[in-house]
């Protein structure tokens, strides 16, 4: 962490769904909150001052997979203290934009709330750690409502738009992640991820390789966190829905987290305790990293 908080940064641009720059800016906020380094402080809030407008032109997807890093760093170094201006005349008012900001036809709030899919849990992410950074409890309370939906609950929200529908367990009653015990053509396919599956081509077993269900998994999982931090028993909702997930992908198909997903078993054996985790360090993600070392495992 601390060689990647040392590397050179780019200039940000969460336009590109690619950027990796708040890779770098976690690191180095991360380093600050541990060593109290100033310097790092000071490359933090220049960061976060350059990332303000850089999502204009891009999507939902990539904003959903690089705005968190950039607020929860903001909170590492507490911005509110280090830049009380721009944190309160910019940074706060920016954040709350982009709830509603509308890029290419979609925002983070109908995103989340819409597509219960990869785009959908990162915008979920996203939108978490606004509410959380802003304090608005009424913002993560529908954030929770929405991801209690998502892992199964349908009693608490169901407003999702569902493609085909060949990996539900129920098709008139779709979910994120299949309920305990759920079976199909006496397959037991309870914890798979019907619209990332559905990816890798129509119901067959074994199924087709996709990886698209680690990569939803990744905005799902700092959802879990995030609300986890703000009172919520989400790791536990919908019998561990989570968990379930990781279950079927590592027991069910033997699609272990590769490359950038590897950060996610280390949160998910801290919540669980579960030996998922690989070897450390692990690579950072799509929207957030560095769990071999923060999850002190």
């Amino acid at each position: 962490m601390k060689s990647r908080a040392d590397s050179p940064m780019a200039l940000p641009n969460l336009a590109n769904q690619d950027d990796d720059t708040d890779q770098v800016v976690l690191a180095r906020a991360l380093v600050y909150a541990r060593t109290g380094v100033a310097s790092y402080r000071t490359s933090v809030v220049s960061a976060l001052r350059s990332a303000l407008g850089t999502e204009a032109g891009g999507r939902t997807l990539a904003l959903g997979r690089n705005l968190p890093a950039y607020v929860i760093s903001a909170d590492l170094v507490s911005l509110k203290t280090a830049d009380p201006s721009f944190d309160t005349g910019a940074f706060r008012p920016w954040l709350r934009a982009l709830l509603s900001k509308s890029l290419d036809g979609r925002t983070l709030v109908s995103t989340h709330e819409d597509r219960p899919n990869n785009w959908g849990t990162h915008a979920g992410a996203a939108r978490a750690a606004i509410a959380a950074y802003l304090g608005d409890a009424t913002e993560m309370a529908r954030t929770a409502q929405v991801f209690r939906g998502y892992l199964g609950d349908r009693s608490a929200y169901a407003g999702f738009t569902y493609g085909d529908l060949a990996w539900q367990c129920d098709p008139s009653k779709p979910v994120g992640i299949n309920p305990t015990g759920c079976t199909k053509n006496g397959i037991d396919i309870g914890g798979a991820l019907p619209e990332e599956m559905r990816r890798g081509g129509g119901f067959a077993w074994p199924p087709a390789f996709t990886g698209y269900a680690w990569e939803a998994l990744q905005g799902a999982v700092l959802q879990a966190e995030l609300l986890r931090v703000a009172g919520y028993d989400a790791w536990n909702w919908s019998d561990r829905a989570l968990l379930r997930a990781v279950r079927f992908l590592y027991g069910r198909v033997g699609w272990v987290a590769e490359g950038d997903d590897t950060w996610q078993p280390w949160l998910i054996d801290r919540r669980y305790g579960t030996t998922y985790r690989g070897p450390a360090p692990s690579r950072t993600g799509k929207n957030f990293g560095y769990t071999d070392w923060s999850t002190g495992l």
